[in-house]
């Protein structure tokens, strides 16, 4: 049997004195977490380690003695092994340490029956070995006494040193993450999970440090002082009164939204379309996790709050510099200068192409009839768009005036509203798309009933599926009238809309690239991706052991050191929930619905949240 010490590096030098810590439940482990120094009075170590359990809620008590003899402290190591009878244990750590040595020695007292201290049987069974080695002598070799000695020490307990940074340990979150209360009768936790959070529940164990005025005096790894910022503590004063002002502005503007004007059909329909109505909706449920007076109840929600609160003020620095470059040297005024000339460019780029579809584009011959009347259809809506722009074009600058000050509330808001924009000023490419993907529908599923007609199938609406049906001869001559036109204006159409299709996605991919943008910013675990660079140990996926020192005459000590979480983990894991602008479909569905001509709507759903 193995017994496994973990042992806090902060104390191999620490003074003779009493080990503080915990025996893991169902495990042959211990965890000592402090040193309590001689002198000391039993009565006030068990009232503090009374007071100490009651605020950890960890089962805390006296493991044993630790010993680190110096000059004229000689009867020390008797004193602390009587100990055992005031604090009563069924083992009793008597842990040694001598001076030029890196091991430790470590006895073991059990309590039998009766309570009284009986050794390890070990040293026992090394007696009874001598004596019948020194019977036998004469009739056996020197070989035979070695290995008899050897198979006697094996039947007795082994003990493994583990030693660990308090610190770090405490600090530490391991991963995976438990949800909740785990069930110990069906799921207890491994012996691992239950040292570290044995370590992290009893930070006010660590807070007695050399320069209190107590009566004891103890060794961990904030003994020689609490570690503190002032900084970090004046921001948490100046939080709460920032906390309750931003929830009354947040109370303010709700109660605005809630307003029966905003419910009203226009209105509602544009808020749930604009990328700028979603990102403000978005950015008021951020404020309201970051302004909740109700402290984090675990690691995921405290992570989740740190996250969302790096990533606005990011949000709002990267903000603030786009503010910075667009009101020096009058850069709006050159982007208003140069927004209606490149509206112009494309729109007299788009007559080119509608002239070039009305010839015989590629060599391809078309219906001219019917081409000569979509052509002139577009081409009239894309005069009423030229002098749609240029009746703007006024305004245009005060509006990218007034529209850059968005950007204080951040780039999302920005990106946002840029994406807006371009909604806005490609309009008449998606009123081409809509007007060329209904025809082109439109004759699709004309040419695919009436293709049933031939076969004698019709589709049933009313189960969703095509049953046989039985045609006379009138209704056979007019669908084979109709598919024949139907099919040889099909080529017109279908160039038609597919052109104004691949307008239509070039514009799709520019807003989602700004889309995109928008999300990472939202969604990026800033926070837990800057505490795996800096610091990693408080990410742990979890640790690796090794060799630390295996001296003669002492046990194993081994060192435990903190494997982080990889990067990739850490954003999965820690990633904030987003509004999706992706599309629902997949490629396959994306694939069919262009093909058959159904509408794309590249909007983003708000009751679409995605992790």
């Amino acid at each position: 049997m193995v017994l496994k010490i973990f042992f806090p590096q902060c104390c191999n030098r620490a003074d003779s004195g009493l080990l503080v810590g915990r025996w893991i439940s169902g495990h042959e482990s211990a965890v000592v977490l402090a040193v309590i120094h001689y002198p000391f009075i039993p009565g006030q170590v068990k009232q503090y380690i009374q007071q100490m359990q009651a605020q950890s809620g960890v089962e805390l008590s006296v493991l044993g003695s630790w010993s680190l003899p110096k000059e004229g402290q000689e009867g020390m190591e008797s004193f602390l092994r009587d100990l055992s009878t005031i604090f009563p244990q069924e083992r009793w750590l008597q842990i040694k340490r001598t001076m030029g040595k890196t091991g430790f020695t470590c006895q073991i007292l059990n309590r039998d029956q009766n309570g009284k201290i009986v050794q390890q049987e070990i040293t026992k069974k090394k007696k009874k070995v001598k004596e019948e080695i020194e019977d036998e002598d004469h009739c056996d070799g020197g070989d035979n006494k070695e290995q008899n000695q050897e198979e006697e020490e094996e039947e007795g307990e082994k003990v493994i040193f583990v030693h660990y940074e308090q610190r770090k340990v405490m600090l530490s979150q391991l991963h995976p993450i438990e949800n909740g209360v785990p069930d110990t009768k069906t799921e207890p936790p491994s012996e691992l999970r239950q040292v570290f959070q044995t370590v992290a529940s009893n930070q006010p164990l660590f807070f007695l440090d050399r320069y209190d005025d107590g009566p004891l005096k103890s060794t961990h790894w904030q003994s020689e002082g609490r570690e503190a910022s002032i900084i970090v503590e004046l921001l948490k004063q100046a939080s709460v009164p920032l906390c309750f002002f931003i929830s009354w502005l947040l109370s303010i503007w709700t109660w605005v939204c809630n307003m029966r004007v905003f419910s009203l059909y226009p209105l509602k329909f544009l808020s749930s379309k604009l990328s700028t109505c979603i990102q403000l909706s978005y950015r008021t449920e951020h404020m309201r996790t970051i302004s909740s007076s109700t402290a984090a109840k675990g690691h995921t929600e405290f992570m989740r709050k740190a996250n969302v609160l790096v990533s606005f003020l990011v949000d709002v620095a990267l903000g603030l510099l786009l503010i910075s470059w667009l009101y020096r040297d009058n850069h709006i005024s050159t982007l208003a200068n140069t927004l209606v000339p490149a509206a112009d460019h494309v729109a007299k780029e788009l007559e080119e192409l509608l002239q070039w579809l009305m010839g015989a584009p590629a060599g391809l011959k078309m219906n001219r009839a019917l081409d000569q009347v979509l052509g002139r259809f577009f081409l009239y809506h894309i005069h009423l768009w030229i002098s749609y722009i240029h009746l703007m074009s006024p305004f245009i600058e005060g509006i990218l005036w007034y529209g850059g000050l968005s950007a204080c509330l951040g780039l999302t808001f920005a990106l946002s509203l840029l994406s807006d924009m371009v909604a806005l000023l490609t309009f008449h490419i998606y009123c081409f798309y809509v007007y060329g993907a209904r025809l082109y529908c439109l004759k699709i599923y004309g040419l695919s009933s009436l293709w049933r007609l031939f076969r004698g199938k019709k589709w049933n609406v009313l189960r969703q599926r095509v049953d046989s049906c039985s045609y006379d001869l009138d209704q056979l001559f007019i669908g084979t009238l109709l598919f024949t036109v139907l099919l040889f204006l099909l080529p017109t159409t279908a160039l038609y809309y597919l052109v104004f299709t691949l307008l239509r996605l070039v514009v799709v991919l520019f807003q989602g690239v700004l889309h995109l943008s928008v999300d990472f910013i939202n969604s990026f675990p800033l926070f837990a991706m800057g505490l795996r660079i800096c610091r990693s140990y408080r990410l742990a996926e979890g640790v690796k052991f090794r060799v630390l020192c295996e001296e003669p005459g002492t046990a194993l000590h081994l060192l435990m050191e903190i494997n982080p979480l990889k990067c990739s983990t850490v954003i999965q894991t820690y990633r904030t929930p987003t509004y999706s602008c992706y599309p629902k479909d997949s490629w396959a569905a994306l694939i069919k619905k262009l093909f058959v001509g159904e509408l794309i709507y590249p909007w983003r759903h708000k009751t679409t949240k995605t992790d």
